[in-house]
C-alpha cells in the first residue's frame, strides 16, 4: 500500500461524521499535553532557576517532571471530561443537558486533580480564582456576538455554539475592593497563619517580605538574597 492510498484512507476515516465524536476526544487529549507543556515548562524552568538549589541535573529532572505531571494530567481531564459528555449525551438519547458540563467536569476533577501534590494545589488554585472572580459584577452588559458565515466547502468547520460572547472585564470599583481584600486577607494569613497558604506562594512572600529584612554583608543585601 503506498503512502498515498493510506493518506487517503485515513483521511476518509478522519472525515467520517461517525468517528467525529471519539476523534475529538483523541485530539481534546493531545491538546491537553501540549497546552500543559507550554504553560508548565517555562514556569517550572523560570522557578527553579530562580529558587531551586542543587545541580543542573537536579533542576532539569525537576523541570521534567513538573511539565509531565501538568501536561499528563491535563491531558487525562480532557479525556475524560470529553468522554463523561459524550457519555451524558448518549444515555440521554442524543439530547444535551446543562448540567452536563458540571457532572463531567466533577468526574474530572475528581479523578485526575484530586490528588494533592504540587502541580494539582496550583492548577486548582488557578482554576478556583477565576470561578470566584466571575461572581464579580461586569463593566457592561453582555454583548451578543456577530453571526459567522457558513464555513466554506472542504474548509475548517467553526467549533461547537460559535460563535462566543468575549469575556468582560469585571466592574473597576468592585475588583478594587476584591483586590483590596485579597491582599489584605493574604498578607494576614501569611503573618499569622502561614501554614494554612500554598507552599509556592509561602515561598515566594517569603523572599519578598522576610528575606529583605535580614543582611550581613553588601553582597547578599544588593546582590543576592542569602
Amino acid at each position: 500500500m503506498s503512502l498515498t492510498v493510506l493518506h487517503d484512507k485515513l483521511l476518509k476515516l478522519a472525515l467520517d461524521p461517525k468517528y467525529h465524536d471519539l476523534l475529538a476526544i483523541l485530539k481534546g487529549g493531545r491538546n491537553g499535553f501540549v497546552y500543559g507543556c507550554r504553560v508548565r515548562f517555562p514556569h517550572a524552568l523560570v522557578m527553579t532557576i530562580l529558587f531551586h538549589s542543587g545541580g543542573w541535573k537536579q533542576r532539569a529532572n525537576f523541570v521534567y517532571k513538573a511539565t509531565k505531571q501538568h501536561a499528563t494530567n491535563l491531558a487525562k481531564f480532557v479525556v475524560l471530561y470529553k468522554s463523561a459528555l459524550l457519555a451524558q449525551k448518549t444515555m440521554s438519547g442524543g439530547k444535551e443537558h446543562r448540567a452536563d458540563t458540571f457532572w463531567a467536569g466533577l468526574l474530572g476533577g475528581w479523578i485526575v486533580f484530586g490528588e494533592r501534590n504540587a502541580v494539582n494545589e496550583q492548577i486548582v488554585l488557578y482554576v478556583l480564582s477565576r470561578v470566584v472572580t466571575s461572581i464579580l459584577p461586569r463593566a457592561g452588559p453582555a454583548v451578543d456576538p456577530t453571526p459567522l458565515q457558513p464555513a466554506p466547502s472542504g474548509g475548517l468547520p467553526h467549533p461547537p455554539g460559535a460563535p462566543y460572547r468575549k469575556p468582560r472585564a469585571p466592574d473597576s470599583r468592585v475588583f478594587q475592593v476584591y483586590a483590596a481584600l485579597t491582599w489584605g486577607a493574604v498578607m494576614w494569613l501569611f503573618r499569622e497563619k502561614r501554614d494554612r497558604l500554598q507552599g509556592g506562594m509561602v515561598n515566594s512572600m517569603q523572599y519578598l517580605y522576610l528575606d529583605s529584612e535580614v543582611w550581613n554583608s553588601l553582597r547578599n543585601l544588593v546582590w543576592h538574597n542569602v
